[in-house]
């Protein structure tokens, strides 16, 4: 059917409720609109749906999340998971819990059971959940620090981690063999609870996630000793932060915790935020105020679905709120818990960090330090989880601390995602050390890049949208494939790495050798002087993403350093 034909499909067939067929009827005579609702349908992909919110085949709507569940029921009945059920989470977006319940009662009419929290969760208390409850797979409904119009859902496995190989494609599968809605089974709420196939669940989880977060203090008399002079202002971005980690940080002592209080609340518009996302500045504007009147020692502000935690520390010499990127409050953390874990002896056999190839190098240097095993995966959290699971089947190694430069970090096994509570636990630990040690969180930040180098990262990114876009993406990655830069300005290419290829090859002597990683359009350039460059379409935006790192002398002379390798990126794109 072409996008027209699917148009009047949607306005005149039985199935589809009134309330969508009179939002249809008001698009009517505007046909790119329609053209834009209708030409594909939302794409189910490895991380699951993202869409816009409203009525059309490429939009999130109760429709396309009653077909995506119904694919991945019919993958699970072919699993034989029916009797382990699947765990349902939802964030504060618009449509979420009744998104939440289409999934549960689809699942429900395939004889599934499905565990629904109660209201809104962080997208990691629902990896801990599904595990918890012995599930075969979760679902989270969530966009994420996408704008407000925009709603997801997220496909869990039964490790705890986002859907890998091969099982994502696998999936994926599923979804696109369900053509026909009229296939799709849903079934009265009612009667789901009744046959005991809808579960609310809320209290008993969360006591149970609290006690493993709980688990990862390294020095809870620290905290204690400190808790009274430590100032702390946080913002849940109107997400699902809010209450899990005002817990955490009562329950750990700490007394003065200032809450800003227009993002204490969810509200689905995001009204004080242009861009719920804690890698935005603007997104810190009343925390650094309220910062300002309380002076506090750190500003910490989660993303909607809590999963991602952004950070600003006081300098006490400027008077002033510094930022700090993911690779640099990953960093922080990573090196109390190697350095106090291993100062404690609590430190396991064969520990491991795990890290993906666009994270700061410095991770590399601390490990090193610290005699962790430092492990690379390809851009995304759940290769990260995807470790720990094979770590716990093979025993090879004891996993310690997982991170990705997107502001998205991991303590514990509890979760197999990015967990920004427990960041939020473990940063204030470290806060509190350094406040018992005379300094600041930005001091002992400048202390790590004076003990291992002065470590920079940034992107570049390049926004090309529809077919020609696609093309023009594909056509960038083809040329760097076939014909790789052998300098970034002053920097030498080393090595190029293709992930798509499968191949490291060494640009002096022509010799290959295999990436060890999954198959993925990457392309990786260890050059010269500790530097890189890696590039990456990106898998939810119309963008080509360039990720770049350097090591400098100090601040300024990173600075400096990762503005030229920018430059010399641009010059050959």
């Amino acid at each position: 059917m072409g996008y027209m034909d699917e148009f009047n499909f949607w306005l005149s067939d039985s199935y589809f409720d009134e309330g969508t067929k009179k939002e249809l009827e008001a698009i009517k005579g505007d046909e790119k609109e329609i053209e834009d609702r209708f030409y594909k349908e939302l794409e189910f992909g490895t991380g699951g749906l993202r869409g816009v919110i409203g009525a059309g085949t490429n939009r999130m709507n109760i429709y396309t999340v009653r077909k995506a569940t119904q694919g991945l029921a019919n993958y699970i009945l072919k699993q034989g998971g029916r009797e382990k059920g699947v765990a349902i989470a939802y964030d504060s977006r618009r449509k979420s819990p009744e998104f939440a319940d289409e999934a549960a009662l689809c699942l429900a009419a395939n004889g599934i059971k499905a565990y629904v929290f109660d209201e809104l969760r962080p997208t990691p208390e629902l990896s801990f959940a599904l595990r918890t409850l012995g599930c075969i797979s979760g679902i989270v409904i969530t966009a994420s620090h996408n704008p407000p119009e925009y709603n997801g859902y997220k496909a869990y496995w039964e490790d705890g981690a986002q859907v890998t190989a091969p099982k994502d494609k696998e999936i994926i599968t599923e979804v696109k063999n369900v053509t026909d809605y009229h296939e799709v089974k849903t079934m009265d709420k009612e009667e789901a609870i009744k046959s005991g196939l809808y579960q609310v669940i809320g209290k008993e989880i969360d006591d149970a996630y609290m006690a493993e977060l709980k688990k990862q203090i390294i020095h809870p008399e620290i905290i204690k000793e400190m808790a009274d002079d430590m100032k702390i202002v946080y913002s849940p971005f109107n997400g699902t932060g809010n209450k899990p980690v005002r817990r955490i940080l009562s329950e750990l002592g700490f007394k003065h915790v200032y809450v800003v209080p227009e993002q204490e609340n969810p509200d689905p518009d995001f009204t004080t935020l242009d861009y719920p996302n804690p890698e935005d500045p603007k997104a810190f504007t009343l925390a650094l105020k309220l910062a300002k009147e309380k002076n506090a020692d750190i500003v910490l502000a989660t993303d909607p679905d809590a999963d991602r935690l952004g950070i600003y520390a006081l300098d006490t010499k400027s008077g002033e709120y510094v930022p700090f990127t993911g690779n640099m409050s990953g960093m922080l953390i990573a090196e109390y818990i190697l350095r106090e874990r291993t100062a404690e002896g609590l430190m396991p056999e064969n520990p491991a960090l795990v890290t993906t190839i666009v994270t700061t190098n410095m991770a590399k240097a601390i490990c090193d330090d610290y005699k962790v095993k430092c492990i690379e995966v390809l851009t995304g959290f759940k290769y990260i989880g995807e470790q720990i699971k094979w770590f716990e089947q093979s025993g090879s190694n004891h996993y310690v601390f997982g991170l990705e430069e997107s502001y998205g970090c991991l303590a514990g096994t509890h979760a197999r995602d990015k967990d920004a509570v427990v960041a939020v636990m473990c940063l204030c630990e470290m806060a509190a050390w350094c406040k018992k040690n005379g300094k600041t969180v930005w001091d002992q930040m400048l202390a790590l890049y004076e003990k291992y180098g002065y470590y920079k990262e940034t992107q570049y990114a390049i926004t090309l949208k529809g077919i020609e876009g696609s093309k023009q993406i594909a056509e960038i990655m083809d040329k760097l494939r076939s014909n790789p830069p052998k300098e970034f300005g002053d920097l030498k290419v080393v090595e190029v790495r293709d992930y798509d290829g499968n191949k490291v090859v060494n640009m002096e002597t022509g010799e290959e050798r295999e990436t060890g990683l999954p198959k993925s359009n990457v392309l990786y350039f260890d050059l010269t002087n500790d530097s890189w460059c890696c590039a990456r379409p990106s898998g939810t935006e119309p963008k080509l993403k360039f990720y770049m790192g350097v090591k400098g002398t100090s601040l300024e002379d990173a600075q400096a350093k990762v503005e030229k390798l920018t430059e010399a990126l641009k010059a050959h794109i």
